[in-house]
């Protein structure tokens, strides 16, 4: 019998969501571990519509350490968390779970410095002063905003086809920075410094209504959504004659890299992750 036998369990954790099958957090949480040296175990877990609560409460009760919660669960997540720091509060949704000595669960939201980490230091996007132009208003728009605005922008403009919800989300981060709303057909073309797409329009293959004056050749295009191939936004980016378009992966790495960190009290480094990822998506 090895000696090994007898170690001690690893950790567990876990991302929950519906559909979860395609997460690619169990191999960058199982990459982190590998190179801090935490021993742990991550996995991904299907949860059925309706059964978010019971499955974290029984995640919990069989000694679960902590959960990152994906679409359609971050709302739950929000209110199920009886402990939430200043921006999964202001966010309206949480994707990050802690579970402390006493049992009680905290909530966070790394969504919003995952994307800022990757913006400004993976690609060294300079946020001060810029004019940023987000398309959507969900709740991925939702979770970036905050950090965004930190970054005291000169401008950040939130277009939307509903331009109510995007009117309703300027107004509710109003007192963080000059942030403002519009339609598609409201659209000033006015080129931006960073345009990002955060809408779901990636994922159907479709591209949203863009003026093509939007942008101009020094700005960064940045879709949230990621894959093996460009997503019909960056290549509409591309020919416009734009030079910098990236997708998400970036964000998904550093966000989980937040998460990891509040978990482990360890920050893995990212570069070598995002990396290893890239690398198997596109094999």
């Amino acid at each position: 019998m090895s000696l090994l036998d007898f170690d001690k369990q690893k950790d567990w954790y876990a991302v929950m969501g519906n559909p979860v099958s395609h997460s690619k957090s169990p191999l960058i949480h199982t990459l982190f571990a590998e190179q801090t040296r935490q021993r742990l175990q991550y996995t991904a877990i299907q949860v059925d519509p309706g059964g978010f609560r019971q499955a974290v409460g029984n995640f919990q009760a069989n000694g679960g350490k902590g959960l990152n919660i994906t679409v359609p669960f971050k709302q739950e997540a929000w209110a199920l968390a009886e402990e939430r720091t200043p921006r999964a509060q202001l966010a309206g949704a949480v994707n990050t779970l802690a579970f402390n000595a006493a049992g009680r669960i905290s909530g966070d939201n790394t969504d919003g410095i995952g994307l800022v980490r990757d913006l400004t230091g993976n690609l060294q996007q300079t946020l001060t002063g810029k004019r940023i132009v987000i398309i959507g208003a969900g709740g991925a728009v939702r979770g970036v905003l905050g950090p965004l605005l930190e970054l005291k922008p000169a401008q950040l403009l939130i277009v939307n086809r509903t331009e109510q919800r995007a009117q309703e989300l300027a107004q509710l981060f109003a007192a963080l920075g000059p942030v403002q709303a519009c339609g598609f057909d409201t659209l000033p073309p006015t080129a931006c410094d960073l345009l990002l797409n955060a809408s779901a329009a990636s994922l159907q293959g479709e591209l949203p209504p863009l003026p093509p004056a939007l942008i101009q050749p020094t700005t960064l295009c940045y879709d949230m959504m990621y894959g093996a191939q460009p997503t019909v936004f960056m290549d509409w980016c591309r020919q416009q004659g734009v030079q910098r378009v990236s997708d998400g992966l970036g964000m998904l790495v550093e966000q989980a890299a937040e998460a990891f960190h509040l978990w482990r009290k360890v920050m893995p480094a990212t570069a070598p992750v995002i990396a290893e990822v890239r690398r198997r998506l596109q094999a």
